[in-house]
């Protein structure tokens, strides 16, 4: 029979392949792709045209007006492009380096490291603490979070205030200082221990909150289990708290990075800080004095973009190493 082989057994027959997708099941794939490549950004394209509109724009116009002499005139103003020569004036200069980059940096490192340890402290207490204390001196402290920052600057300039101010009169009544020969503003040293202590004022209650909320998510077992190991508070600290909400102190840390390297109006405002007094610049001082003070637009937007230079390197190496931390934890 043709149906059987020689040896009289059944044919089986050949497994057949996988039929190739007809053309309307391809284009219906494809389709699919697409829509699920192109859905999230048509979520994200109104945020991205206003954050484009609100960020991106004026961060191209600096760095066109960086690349110019732009002289103001009635009715608009003209400009000539002048390549990279004010960055290369700005790099050459003394200024910059002895007493600008400095100031800048180490303020903002000294603001930084003293507003996350006294967020820190202070978010432990409030761990400590029952809930109705807890919301009593939540809203105490955000109340120096909510004042502005120009109102919060004058507070500290009276404090510090030469002759009359109550610290010149405390520091003068233990024999400390003379009140009436003694001015806090004048030297950068002062200036600057003046300046951070109303950074770290007005900035630690962000830090608090955002710490207590990240302690309030860590299991009181560990904590337990610690006990009965014998750790003490600091072990207690170092071992359970800092790893468990590690991502919560990076996140902090950035943003009081960026905020403090770009402080304006708290050395601005200070007596000797709108420019009469070049040893207490920092770069964005610097970069509106240089461009609305002296009119040197290109200058002043120079440094503008060497600031958000620096904060996006440091940025950069910040959100690297949550991202390499959270890729530990997996």
């Amino acid at each position: 029979m043709k149906d059987t082989l020689v040896s009289g057994e059944p044919k089986i027959p050949a497994p057949r392949g996988p039929r190739p997708p007809d053309g309307a099941a391809e284009a219906a794939r494809r389709r699919k792709k697409l829509i699920t490549l192109t859905r999230p950004w048509l979520l994200l394209a109104p945020s991205l045209v206003v954050l484009a509109g609100l960020l991106l724009w004026p961060l191209i116009q600096v760095g066109k007006l960086s690349l110019e002499d732009y002289e103001v005139k009635f009715g608009g103003g003209t400009s000539t492009f002048t390549g990279f020569d004010h960055y290369s004036d700005l790099l050459s200069s003394s200024l910059l380096w002895k007493t600008v980059l400095p100031n800048t940096v180490f303020f903002a490192f000294a603001c930084v490291g003293l507003t996350v340890a006294l967020g820190t402290l202070v978010a432990l207490l409030l761990n400590r603490l029952g809930t109705t204390w807890r919301m009593i001196c939540s809203v105490a402290i955000l109340a120096a979070w909510a004042m502005p920052a120009v109102t919060g600057t004058y507070v500290w300039i009276w404090l510090f205030q030469p002759q009359d101010g109550m610290v010149s009169q405390i520091a003068g009544s233990v024999g400390l200082i003379d009140p009436e020969t003694t001015n806090w503003f004048t030297e950068r040293g002062p200036f600057y221990a003046i300046a951070t202590l109303n950074v770290v004022h007005h900035g630690f209650p962000f830090v608090a909150i955002t710490v207590l909320a990240g302690l309030l998510t860590i299991p009181k077992e560990l904590y337990e289990a610690g006990e009965l190991d014998g750790a003490n508070a600091w072990q207690r600290f170092w071992n359970i708290t800092v790893p468990t909400i590690k991502p919560v102190f990076l996140v902090v840390t950035i943003l009081s990075t960026i905020w403090d390297f770009k402080v304006f109006t708290q050395v601005y405002l200070q007596p000797g800080g709108d420019g009469s007094n070049e040893e207490v610049y920092n770069l964005g001082v610097f970069s509106y004095i240089q461009a609305f003070a002296k009119n040197d637009y290109g200058t002043g937007a120079a440094a503008a973009v060497l600031l958000t230079v620096l904060l996006l390197i440091i940025t950069v190496v910040y959100i690297r190493t949550l991202f390499r931390q959270g890729e530990e934890d997996l």
